[in-house]
């Protein structure tokens, strides 16, 4: 089958299994399986594709399995990376974190730098790539995410990889920043989640009864490792700008929004 029937079948079978964003979803998937970007489908439409493995993955996307996870890669700021089962998908919001992170770091000289609850690793390869002099501390507690940070960030010189519960303590030097996409889904809303999202990890997702679990830990024993005139910068739920607040009460706080006009980063400085 050439590129361009594989997109039309595909497109055809996602919406009649009730996919969301099927035009989407089959552009992605076949110029995958063709080798080729997005923006070079119109040029590549006579190319072939093996008609059984797009069929295998087109299924696999009707039963819910994210299509990152198919794909087994996925684009973030300005690389791609790894991500498959066990590990939570890089989003758009958590770009701007990056942003932030790069913009607010030309206060300190070769900062030492936590990325916390590190997952894939994107935030620890964008700002270890971005931030000149930075060494980065990238501590995640999953066995299976784990893999993928040291696929996505194991060749890294500035990056060193730790296996942990951010409940334990590290003997790591004391930092200038201190970056976090933690868990911040309320625990009685996960089953009420997409499809899709649900097959992504609980542990990446699950906050605790309010959502607060992670933030409340990260105030009570993270800000101590935290230097003088230090940064924290989260990621929130777009409805706990006013809990985080509460919770970072002794520092100065400034919730900021996203691209779509939600509450989405917190910037905490000691």
């Amino acid at each position: 089958m050439n590129v361009k029937h594989a997109y039309s079948y595909s497109v055809q079978f996602l919406e009649r299994n009730g996919v969301d964003e099927a035009d989407f979803k089959s552009l992605c998937l076949v110029c995958h399986l063709a080798g080729i970007n997005n923006s070079e489908y119109s040029l590549h439409t006579d190319d072939l594709i093996n008609d059984s493995i797009l069929g295998d993955c087109l299924w696999k996307i009707k039963s819910g399995v994210p299509l990152q996870y198919v794909l087994g890669k996925w684009d973030f700021y300005d690389r791609e990376f790894y991500v498959g089962e066990g590990v939570l998908i890089p989003r758009p919001e958590t770009e701007e974190l990056v942003e932030i992170a790069i913009k607010l770091s030309s206060a300190y000289k070769s900062p030492i730098i936590y990325d916390l609850c590190a997952g894939s690793g994107c935030i620890s390869s964008c700002v270890a790539r971005h931030i000149s002099g930075a060494k980065v501390y990238s501590i995640e507690k999953s066995s299976d995410a784990f893999e993928y940070l040291k696929k996505n960030c194991g060749n890294e010189q500035n990056i060193e990889l730790i296996l942990g519960d951010i409940n334990d303590n590290f003997d790591i030097p004391s930092a200038d920043m201190i970056l976090s996409n933690p868990p911040y889904i309320k625990s009685s809303v996960i089953a009420d989640l997409q499809i899709e999202v649900k097959n992504e990890p609980v542990i990446a997702l699950d906050g605790g009864e309010d959502g607060l679990f992670f933030y409340k830990l990260i105030c009570n024993k993270w800000m101590n490792k935290l230097n003088e005139n230090g940064t924290l910068i989260l990621e929130i739920g777009e409805e706990q700008g006013e809990d985080i607040k509460n919770i970072f009460s002794s520092y100065q706080c400034e919730i900021k929004k996203d691209m779509y006009g939600n509450n989405r980063i917190a910037v905490i400085k000691k």
